[in-house]
């Protein structure tokens, strides 16, 4: 039972994290605060991210069903940015705003802090949400409304977990920042912990394998996945020396577009 607690704290600590969705007053209470909490959160970023493509997928299905396909993903997006206060899209923006204004270090860092949005970012983030939207209509006009909501739920898991895995493997860019606001998730996170995440990031896979036909391909979407967060991890280490909390909002946005472009890729050659 303490085992349970503890996992218990640790999930809504998550939660609360990287979501803007209220919990009652006596079980903020109860969960508290402290770094080391939310350190060992970690491991419950993929679930976080299956609950609110979740949520995003009933939002799609419900919208198919009284909107045009259109309407339908709109909404569905617009309740995953409400959900989690567009934190990962800040992330985004502020990444490419960083990395697109400077090519030294401390200037990269010090616009990443700047709550300001810059013509970088702004461009970045209107392409990844055009990306998205496309992706998914294209999905659901083709009649495979419940694969786009399957995959939702997939990408939403996956990208989180992508990103949990450069908290493990890099450095933290401002270790030297005691106001960073991602300083306590700067330890790392265990190995045992990784596992975890990955574990409940692949779960919305082992589901779409058993509800649709040739639905084992999807595993394949690991490849574009694991190439993108590698390929973001090694260029912020060369940009910055490690990754910051826009870092690693960036990666989950572009782990989760790569993803779904995966599954277009693979639903239109089917077709």
């Amino acid at each position: 039972m303490p085992m349970i607690a503890r996992e218990a704290r640790l999930f809504f600590t998550a939660w609360m994290f990287f979501t803007r969705v209220p919990l009652p007053a006596g079980l903020v209470a109860w969960v508290g605060y402290s770094p080391e909490l939310l350190n060992a959160s970690a491991r419950h970023f993929p679930l976080v991210g299956m609950l609110v493509g979740a949520v995003a997928a009933l939002i799609l299905l419900a919208g198919t069903w009284i909107f045009t396909p259109l309407v339908a993903v709109a909404l569905s997006m617009t309740a995953t940015i409400l959900m989690t206060g567009a934190f990962h899209e800040d992330g985004l923006a502020d990444s490419v705003d960083g990395f697109g204004g400077s090519h030294l270090r401390e200037r990269v860092l010090e616009i990443m802090k700047d709550s300001r949005i810059g013509t970088f970012g702004a461009v970045a983030l209107l392409c990844v949400l055009l990306i998205k939207f496309s992706a998914l209509v294209s999905l659901v006009e083709a009649g495979n409304a419940e694969l786009a909501a399957a995959v939702l739920i997939a990408g939403h898991a996956l990208s989180r977990a992508a990103a949990s895995t450069l908290i493990r493997l890099l450095p933290y860019a401002r270790a030297e920042d005691p106001s960073a606001k991602a300083k306590p998730l700067a330890e790392s996170i265990s190995v045992a912990g990784l596992v975890f995440a990955w574990v409940v990031g692949l779960l919305p896979l082992m589901a779409i394998t058993w509800l649709f036909d040739g639905g084992w391909v999807g595993w394949l979407g690991l490849v574009p996945v694991a190439l993108a967060t590698w390929g973001a991890g090694s260029y912020f280490i060369h940009r910055i020396g490690g990754y910051t909390g826009d870092c690693l909002g960036a990666t989950q946005q572009i782990a989760e577009v790569v993803f779904l472009l995966f599954v277009v890729a693979v639903s239109q050659g089917a077709s």
